[in-house]
């Protein structure tokens, strides 16, 4: 078999796990075990994959909540299986039913992208890209026949589609062509690659000497694109060697955690000021200096930008009379931003 179908494959049955238990660890698979057994049983069938669409699966499997544990505890019944097949099983889109009907008719469209980057010592940047995703909330009557074009999608690499994506038409022309499933899903994911600059800067300064080290860190907006950033934060671990740190900020607060962990939550950046982190470090007894240095972790979250430059140009519905409401929205989220000290 393809050894990528195995593993698209388990990243589809970790996502549908995720959305039914609203997270995904051992004691929430040990909580819900018989859930997690028979969504397997509806995923694949005889090794091979079968029902992987959550919408559907959410039809013929109910989701947990309170009312049914305290009713199979009462009843003794367990399953929660439906005793009627899914609409979808009727229709010739195996991921959509086919007489799905709304009063307002409307698709939201979602650009979700996460940036990673490093920056090494002296504020070069080493790696910067972007992973992203277009999320798309979908309530539509009948079998509606979506497409959605960019105005730029030259920049995309490693493009990843939902089955219901027709990959002719992207071949040809980068158009995405649909029939979209009802409700909310992954259109697509993406990455954009060797990006220029980052929306933030982190510049940390150490000087040890004396057993002692002084440290001061700095964060800012370069503000390309006239939008707040919100959520900000600088998470570091202290090198084993430090005995006790004494931090303050000129905004926001720091917090330092048993196992050495630094957290400094900033929150939106001013404008009037530039937030700066400083204090001292006390080394253990026999070292003049700091030899270990830390790597600061950075988080942040920019509304109404997709960083990679990706603009969404048209979203057309076809084979379906009616007027439609289309919104568009975009969101860039700190993924692994590490600046090296």
């Amino acid at each position: 078999m393809p050894p990528l179908m195995a593993i698209e494959f388990l990243c589809r049955v970790a996502d549908v796990l995720n959305d039914y238990l609203g997270g995904l660890n051992e004691d929430l698979i040990k909580d819900n075990f018989i859930i997690v057994y028979e969504l397997l049983d509806e995923m694949i069938d005889n090794g091979f994959p079968l029902t992987t669409e959550l919408n559907i699966l959410q039809e013929m499997i109910a989701p947990p909540n309170i009312v049914s544990k305290v009713l199979s505890v009462v009843t003794g019944t367990s399953s929660n299986v439906s005793d009627t097949l899914p609409g979808a099983t009727s229709s010739c889109v195996p991921w959509r039913t086919a007489d799905t009907k709304y009063a307002q008719n409307e698709v939201y469209v979602d650009l979700v992208e996460e940036m990673d980057a490093t920056i090494n010592r002296d504020g070069a940047l080493m790696k910067c890209e972007v992973y992203g995703e277009v999320q798309v909330n979908s309530h539509i009557t009948g079998l509606p026949d979506l497409t959605l074009s960019f105005t730029n999608p030259s920049i995309l690499d490693q493009v990843r589609f939902h089955p219901c994506v027709r990959f002719r038409p992207w071949e040809s022309h980068q158009i995405l062509s649909f029939v979209p499933p009802d409700g909310q899903f992954k259109l697509m994911s993406y990455r954009v690659r060797k990006l220029k600059s980052t929306p933030i800067y982190v510049k940390p300064q150490l000087t040890s000497d004396g057993g002692t080290c002084r440290l001061n860190v700095m964060v800012g907006s370069r503000n390309d694109h006239g939008k707040t950033i919100d959520s900000v934060t600088v998470q570091f671990q202290l090198p084993s060697c430090i005995l006790s740190a004494d931090l303050t900020s000129n905004h926001g607060t720091v917090n330092i955690l048993a196992d050495k962990t630094c957290t400094w939550n900033i929150g939106r950046i001013p404008k009037d000021k530039a937030p700066s982190m400083s204090g001292t470090m006390v080394l253990e007894t026999g070292l003049e200096r700091l030899h270990v240095f830390p790597t600061f972790r950075v988080g942040f979250k920019m509304m109404g930008v997709a960083l990679s430059g990706l603009q969404i140009d048209k979203l057309d519905l076809k084979t379906v009379p009616y007027r439609f409401y289309k919104g568009f929205r975009a969101v860039t989220r700190a993924g692994e931003f590490e600046v090296r000290s």
